[in-house]
């Protein structure tokens, strides 16, 4: 069974609503290099379908809610995001999916590294080649 690693944190509120504060190798394991979100995914589309050699990331549903469907090459597991303080750690040498977006989801990711072309692995079958090899 594939092991999930969530984080949860500390939301700070009051009358004037709520405010979460992510810190680098504080509240995450790694210097952010990079934070992107995606919004408006078209119903029944499925993203993602790649992972990294070396970028560790963390993603947080701040709106809505979405799936993520991770494989590490011999165990897969499927993860609800729903709380926009909770977010899920993915280590490199991950294949992820996301899915099932509500129509308001607003996924956020923060980045342990600048964008790098060559640091993906789009394909699957190359990817179980790329982690059978590491192991």
């Amino acid at each position: 069974m594939l092991e999930v690693k969530m984080y949860e944190f500390t939301p700070h509120g009051d009358a004037r609503g709520e405010l979460v504060s992510i810190e680098e190798n504080k509240d995450v394991p790694f210097d952010i290099k990079r934070c992107y979100y995606m919004w408006n995914t078209t119903p029944g589309v499925r993203r993602g379908f790649h992972a990294h050699k070396q970028l560790e990331q963390v993603l947080l549903c701040v709106h809505g809610s979405c799936k993520i469907h991770l494989d590490n090459g011999t165990d897969t597991a499927e993860v609800l995001l729903d709380k926009p303080n909770v977010g899920l750690y993915i280590a490199n040498d991950m294949w992820r999916e996301m899915y099932d977006f509500t129509e308001d989801a607003v996924l956020m990711v923060l980045a342990s590294t600048y964008y790098d072309e060559s640091d993906y692995i789009r394909d699957y079958d190359a990817f179980l080649q790329y982690v059978r090899k590491e192991g």
